[in-house]
């Protein structure tokens, strides 16, 4: 434990994430294999599609909000790449959002062809962007000094599992 309290540095703990959320996209579309080849509900889908979506934003969400605004006050030159990383957000918002809208219009009946193809264009989207953003700030990450971070993790970091 470091001076601060924390057991892993900001940026470790965000490859932790990303290798975590890259676990749940693999296993969203083994699901969506087994739908596929009928051994699996669409409410079982829909209900594992949701999860991942909403973690996926969370993630985003508190990076935008909260460590994005660190990164820049303690970093200033990442301000560029800061600026990248939110037009990314925003494209896999908006993924995210027409993925949601398939996946509760999916049913037997549904051609799933269009859910596949926005599935596998947010996996490759997600991919380059969490590559991106760990070559480029998870050593300022590392680096920042957020005391309130120490006591509560920030919503960046979470993932779903027990701690």
């Amino acid at each position: 434990m470091n001076s601060h309290g924390r057991l892993t540095a900001f940026g470790n703990q965000l490859i932790e994430v990303h290798l975590w959320l890259r676990e749940q996209l693999a296993a969203l579309r083994e699901d969506v294999d087994a739908y596929l080849a009928g051994g699996s509900k669409v409410r079982e889908l829909r209900t594992h599609c949701l999860t991942f979506c909403s973690a996926l934003d969370r993630h985003h969400n508190g990076e935008n909000d909260f460590a994005f605004g660190k990164v820049a006050e303690q970093f200033p030159e990442l301000r560029p790449v800061l600026d990248e990383l939110r037009r990314d957000h925003q494209l896999v918002d908006d993924s995210l959002q027409r993925l949601e809208t398939l996946v509760r219009e999916l049913d037997r009946d549904t051609d799933p062809t269009e859910f596949q193809r926005e599935l596998d264009s947010l996996g490759a989207l997600i991919e380059t962007h969490f590559t991106y953003e760990e070559k480029r700030i998870v050593s300022a990450l590392n680096a920042l000094k957020v005391p309130s971070w120490d006591r509560t993790t920030p919503a960046f970091l979470l993932t779903d599992e027990p701690a």
